[in-house]
């Protein structure tokens, strides 16, 4: 299993890159391969100053070894080795009328001393964060992504989209981080789902990436927009990096499994602003945005 979905993410990467780059059509995506010294390594990609995506990373990458004590600890286990993989993308538009995108799909299994496997698991999901609110892009977005789990199971989008409300909450601000999508973690074989099937599903959200992403770039990436609007992106955008750094378990993972930190913070933006005790103008479209992220709804 961990040879076939790391062989699956080395494809998609390849896919989602290539189909960004024709999107952009200014910036490349610059390769860097990396080795971790503990075992394993990665394929990191970054494209910069593009004429759409002001900085975006899609990177891959396939880590192994002794579980760290404080993951040990974390997952209530001792002398457990682990192999982890998986695709991590965060795409920021320059354009604050295209929203930021993050999508992630990964895959663990952890050893006993005996080097025999104990558990596996993959998890994931993808979640859309926009500056200014179009509620046809939201819907799209969300039914792209319903679209993928009923072909699995007609319970996963509310099941996985609950989830990603319940993820993605910056509880410091008491907002959400954007508009959600899915997230789905810890999906383990049981009566219902064989690990073959959870491949399936999985590989299916990866594989509708793109559909439910790239119709809303090319929809607003020519859309005129105003200094003010540009600075109301990057106060948004400040929210984005609070959540990375305080709240994300992916972020915290890494940092503490000496993952490679150029591509762990990869997902923060270039520019970012952080003004005191800010608040849009009453009526605005940027109050229209804040009131959906203090109260999630359901956008199908």
């Amino acid at each position: 299993m961990k040879d076939k979905f790391y062989q699956y993410i080395q494809d998609l990467q390849n896919r989602i890159t290539s189909k960004l780059e024709s999107i952009d059509g200014k910036a490349k995506f610059k390769e860097d391969l990396w080795e971790r010294l503990e075992g394993g390594g990665g394929r990191t990609r970054v494209i910069e100053n593009g004429q759409v995506f002001e900085k975006g990373g899609v990177n891959i990458s396939a880590v192994h070894g002794k579980l760290p004590e404080t993951m040990q600890a974390y997952f209530g286990v001792k002398d457990a080795n682990f192999f982890a993989c998986g695709l991590s993308l965060v795409l920021h538009p320059k354009n604050p009328h295209v929203p930021t995108v993050h999508a992630n799909w990964r895959y663990f299994e952890m050893y006993n001393k005996q080097g025999e496997m104990v558990d596996s698991w993959f998890g994931g999901g993808q979640d859309l964060t926009p500056y200014y609110l179009y509620d046809e892009d939201a819907k799209h977005f969300h039914q792209t992504c319903k679209t993928a789990c009923d072909k699995h199971n007609s319970n996963f989008y509310n099941e996985f989209k609950q989830k990603c409300d319940t993820y993605f909450w910056n509880s410091h601000r008491n907002e959400a981080r954007g508009i959600g999508g899915l997230f789905f973690d810890y999906c383990k074989s049981s009566d219902d789902m064989t690990m073959q099937d959870w491949y399936d599903f999985v590989t299916e959200v990866g594989d509708n990436f793109l559909m439910a992403y790239v119709p809303i770039v090319e929809k607003r990436k020519d859309l005129k927009y105003s200094e003010a609007q540009r600075h109301w992106q990057e106060i948004r955008r400040g929210r984005y990096v609070e959540f990375n750094l305080v709240h994300d378990k992916g972020t915290l993972f890494g940092l503490k499994t000496n993952g490679r930190i150029e591509s762990i913070l990869m997902s923060l933006p270039p520019h970012v602003q952080w003004v005191y005790d800010h608040h849009p103008e009453k009526g605005s479209d940027e109050e229209k945005l804040i009131e959906v992220l203090k109260h999630p709804k359901n956008w199908l």
